[in-house]
């Protein structure tokens, strides 16, 4: 840093916050580190009783803070991403639409690998609202080497999006329920209200629920009739166990549905099913999803709706993470769980 006169500090970087009192009015910083001086700032200090100030000595290949977490938000922000003007050499980046957020984790990882270079984010796969504040950037140093910069753009350059919010479709979801105890009007079907809850919530709606006894060629009859009345995805409530009479998976397969994976590594959620026919998912939904506030079904909805294929590796992932404490009052998605 050096000492030069204000009148000479225009286009200069503050390395001091400059206080300004005001008798009974006001006692605090008029002026704070990393401030680049205005025009309009020069009589506002002279008034202060500043004829000389500290400022930072600007070289070629240094960035000023505010600019490299500008830069940095700019170069990762993708579809369904906004970013703030830097405040205090932070920039926040926020979703522009309600969807799916998508972390871009092992360049992130590359990018916080940088010295002195921060880039935090919100949990990848988690359904975020319009206006929700997803990620922050900065970095350390008031001035920093414009090399690192560059490097962080490249990272992101190669690896883009960074982050970004997926919108989800609206889709027709078509409900088989199985069970004779239902079937037979013994109980009353607990699993629909709690199916199309959760899909209308996403923007989606139940097309039309198919009640079922606990037999194959029930089962392959109303996934091919709701797959004839045009359903996006196929839910099968019950039957997951393995209880001899539980025939959802034999069914599913029967249908001409490629399993991906039975059996998930969450609590609750383990006998969830995933298939696919054709192109259109199938998901085995164990009795959890009925009684559990949140489940595998919460985790693997949103990614469907917004378009992915999920695969057997996608649900062996959800072991770390996959596991929900049943908290008294329930905060998910913002908790740890399908967070890996």
């Amino acid at each position: 840093m050096k000492q030069i006169p204000v009148r000479e500090a225009v286009g200069m970087v503050l390395c001091h916050d400059i206080t300004q009192i005001i008798p009974r009015v006001i006692k605090g910083p008029a002026f704070k580190k990393g401030h680049i001086i205005q025009s309009e700032d020069i009589p506002i200090l002279l008034e202060m009783g500043k004829e000389h100030i500290y400022v930072w000595e600007t070289r070629e290949g240094r960035v000023h803070e505010n600019e490299a977490a500008e830069r940095l938000a700019r170069a990762a922000a993708g579809e369904g991403i906004t970013f703030s003007a830097p405040n205090e050499g932070k920039v926040t980046l926020t979703a522009s639409r309600g969807g799916l957020l998508k972390i871009n984790t092992p360049a992130l990882i590359k990018i916080n690998s940088i010295d002195q270079v921060i880039f935090s984010t919100r949990h990848t796969d988690q359904v975020v609202g319009e206006g929700k504040a997803v990620a922050g950037t900065r970095v350390i140093p008031l001035v920093i080497d414009e090399e690192k910069i560059r490097k962080a753009e490249e990272i992101c350059q190669k690896a883009f999006p960074l982050i970004e919010v997926k919108p989800l479709k609206r889709i027709k979801v078509g409900l088989v329920t199985t069970g004779s105890e239902v079937y037979h009007g013994r109980i009353k079907d607990g699993f629909g209200p709690v199916v199309a809850r959760k899909v209308e919530a996403l923007g989606s709606r139940v097309m039309r629920q198919i009640l079922v006894s606990d037999d194959v060629d029930m089962i392959v009859e109303a996934i091919k009739d709701l797959l004839g009345e045009g359903a996006d995805m196929i839910a099968v409530t019950g039957g997951m166990s393995v209880d001899p009479d539980d025939r959802t998976p034999a069914g599913v397969k029967a249908a001409g549905g490629r399993i991906v994976a039975y059996g998930a590594p969450t609590l609750p959620g383990s006998m969830f099913m995933l298939a696919y026919i054709g192109k259109t998912p199938v998901l085995g939904l164990p009795g959890c999803v009925m009684y559990s506030r949140t489940s595998i079904f919460d985790l693997v909805l949103p990614r469907l709706l917004a378009g992915e294929k999920v695969t057997r590796r996608d649900i062996v992932k959800l072991g770390h993470g996959g596991m929900c404490v049943d908290c008294q009052d329930c905060r998910f998605p913002d908790c740890s769980f399908g967070k890996n």
